[in-house]
């Protein structure tokens, strides 16, 4: 099995160039690594409140360290952060645990905190993106880093708001119980689309089980799953209300 790639530097981001109008900014408070694109710069605003997010959640997790270390859902207490619950609440829809949620959640509590001062505001969290808008988004699909990114998703401005969040067994350091280069899914919510990702991430471990996890993904359209794209080696599937092109 070749070794899980990590990129450190997060080199994806290089291609990731602003519109006219925009810029493009990172946020780091420990962990969390953002890469923001705006109308202007709110690296300061954006870092202080992530660091206020990240501070409700890692006193809840030293209070209840079950919440970050299990597997499957977990029940929270009336004392919960809102970012904890929603972690929860969409763990508890796909059967994972509930960090499998926290990326996508932070996307967009980041984005929905600061649409008021950019109307036109994409938030990348890992990999996993939130995305508030009038104007066409392309979200490229980066399954085989060596390669580089072929494929990608396009939203046209009816199709957002939207959550963009990706589980893989070969790309970073997150686990991952199947095999798949790359199965990323489109919600109308961050951790709804991150637990998703990860619950049929953890389904793909050979060819023969494709057809399985897109009709799983095909299912969870009532629990908030728009669609999703699934790759496995040269094997790729898409179901859903999603507009799949290519790259030049």
């Amino acid at each position: 099995m070749p070794p899980i790639h990590t990129d450190p530097v997060r080199a994806y981001r290089q291609a990731l160039l602003p519109r006219p109008g925009e810029t493009a900014f990172q946020v780091v408070v420990a962990q969390t690594d953002l890469h923001v694109v705006a109308r202007r710069n709110l690296a300061r605003e954006i870092g202080d409140y992530v660091s206020a997010l990240r501070a409700q959640l890692s006193t809840y997790l030293l209070l209840h360290p079950e919440f970050q270390h299990s597997l499957v859902p977990v029940a929270v207490d009336a004392a919960a952060p809102d970012i904890a619950r929603d972690m929860a609440e969409a763990a508890t829809r796909f059967g994972v645990g509930p960090m499998a949620a926290v990326a996508g959640a932070f996307a967009q509590a980041v984005a929905d905190r600061f649409v008021g001062e950019s109307a036109e505001l994409l938030v990348e969290n890992g990999g996993d993106v939130y995305l508030h808008g009038s104007q066409e988004r392309i979200v490229a699909l980066l399954a085989k880093p060596v390669e580089g990114a072929r494929l990608a998703l396009r939203f046209d401005a009816r199709s957002l708001p939207a959550a963009v969040c990706a589980s893989s067994a070969k790309i970073g350091p997150s686990l991952s119980l199947g095999q798949a280069d790359m199965v990323t899914v489109v919600a109308d919510q961050g951790a709804v689309a991150d637990a998703a990702a990860t619950g049929l991430a953890n389904l793909l471990v050979t060819a023969q089980d494709l057809e399985g996890v897109l009709a799983a993904a095909a299912g969870m359209a009532k629990r908030g799953v728009r669609g999703a794209f699934v790759q496995l080696g040269d094997l790729v599937g898409l179901v859903g209300d999603l507009e799949l092109i290519a790259l030049e």
